[in-house]
């Protein structure tokens, strides 16, 4: 099995976390198929709005779907959350890559 299956067969268990989704998230960017991977990651940043991981990876995911402005949205919600929480590298990272999405 691969590891979206297995996701997947955990997820079909009933076992939905924010982590999850945003594995299952990820290993759809990782096969470039962006378009699940944006629904995924759309219900991990649902779930667990506090979760920065989770925003900066749906905003990647939003952004190579050409889905830039919802990208940028959602850069800025990660961004918050991050600073909520403290995390200075994380809101760093995604400011980063919000500049460089509103420069196009």
């Amino acid at each position: 099995m691969s590891v979206i299956d297995n996701l997947e067969a955990l997820l079909a268990k009933g076992q939905d976390t924010a982590i999850l989704r945003l594995g299952l998230g990820n290993a759809y960017m990782s096969q470039g198929d962006y378009a699940r991977a944006v629904e995924q990651l759309h219900h991990a940043v649902t779930l667990a709005p506090g979760f920065s991981a989770a925003w900066k990876s749906y905003a990647k995911a939003l952004g190579e779907c050409g889905r830039d402005r919802e990208a940028i949205a959602a850069y800025e919600a990660g961004i918050a959350a991050a600073e909520a929480k403290g995390d200075r590298q994380a809101a760093k990272e995604m400011g980063v890559f919000l500049r460089r999405l509103k420069k196009i």
